[in-house]
């Protein structure tokens, strides 16, 4: 959706994002406020978390001025091994050789469906290194967005976390475009397919940030970040369904190996070793009722 404005002479990927962000935090944060209820983390975190996201949205979108197509989606998988450093460093997920052995078929197929698309149609750009290294920055926020998204979706409420993204992402997004995209937005010439391409993108992303904690909490930011590379094969579908263009034999192997490697790391998943601490520094329950039975076996044998 995106690019489609870009296409119909609209430069604003924040602008675009903002309204995303406002629909999140309008209807999350009103089920927020109807509950009551305090917030659970600080502010500050979510904060951050508001923050990285809009960078990434808005480094990935711009690449596209700059690099074909076919160099964004190709780029884009690095938030596939983004995900599993920052997964393994801060929340202590562990992968097993087969999980990494799924991951790697999975981006092995994406590859595969670029290289068809290469030979269909890509192009160079006009600026190919720059929008590489605002892809390659992009997936770097995105992945910090979605390993920080997972651990409070994990341990918090998932309303809650959306909302929250949804306000201080509308924030930072209206402090960026007031800067970058101000005087961009007052010299487009707004027609009813531009109006289409903003209110499709909004209703897509709202539904992407709605689904997502649902993913992360099941499956974690990896899982989601490889569930996520078949939408570049969709991608192909709508070629050939609405464009009427062609694809050779590579996308058809391509798709099995993103099927078997999405089915190899989820049936080899295992589940997410416990973090040691939770709120307020208190120990997990598990924790505290095997100590409290160890206390009792304790006692038990004392007086016999």
């Amino acid at each position: 959706m995106f690019l489609f404005a870009y296409v119909l002479g609209v430069d604003a990927p924040i602008t675009q994002t903002s309204f995303a962000y406002f629909s999140l935090a309008v209807v999350y944060g009103s089920i927020l406020l109807y509950r009551g209820q305090k917030l659970r983390i600080p502010w500050y975190w979510y904060l951050a978390l508001g923050f990285v996201d809009v960078q990434g949205n808005y480094l990935v979108n711009k690449a596209f001025q700059f690099s074909s197509i076919t160099s964004v989606t190709l780029l884009d998988c690095w938030t596939v091994v983004w995900a599993i450093i920052l997964t393994y460093i801060f929340i202590g997920t562990r992968y097993s050789l087969w999980q990494l052995l799924g991951a790697a078929l999975c981006v092995l197929g994406l590859g595969l469906v670029l290289l068809s698309d290469a030979g269909v149609g890509g192009g160079g750009g006009s600026k190919p290194l720059l929008g590489d290294t605002l892809v390659i920055a992009g997936t770097l926020f995105f992945s910090m967005s979605n390993v920080g998204e997972e651990f409070c979706v994990k341990k918090k409420d998932r309303v809650e976390v959306v909302s929250m993204i949804g306000l201080f992402g509308m924030l930072v997004s209206g402090v960026e475009l007031s800067i970058f995209e101000l005087k961009t937005l007052e010299s487009v010439t707004w027609s009813t397919d531009i109006i289409l391409a903003f209110i499709g993108y909004t209703l897509s992303s709202f539904m992407f940030y709605s689904i997502t904690p649902f993913v992360l909490k099941l499956s974690g930011a990896t899982m989601f970040n490889l569930s996520l590379l078949t939408s570049d094969m969709w991608a192909v579908v709508v070629r050939i369904l609405f464009y009427r263009q062609q694809v050779d034999w590579l996308y058809f192997l391509s798709f099995a190996f993103v099927v078997i490697g999405l089915v190899i790391y989820s049936l080899t998943e295992k589940d997410p070793v416990p973090t040691p601490l939770l709120e307020d520094g208190n120990h997990s329950i598990q924790y505290q009722v095997l100590n409290d039975e160890n206390v009792a076996s304790r006692n038990e044998s004392l007086t016999s």
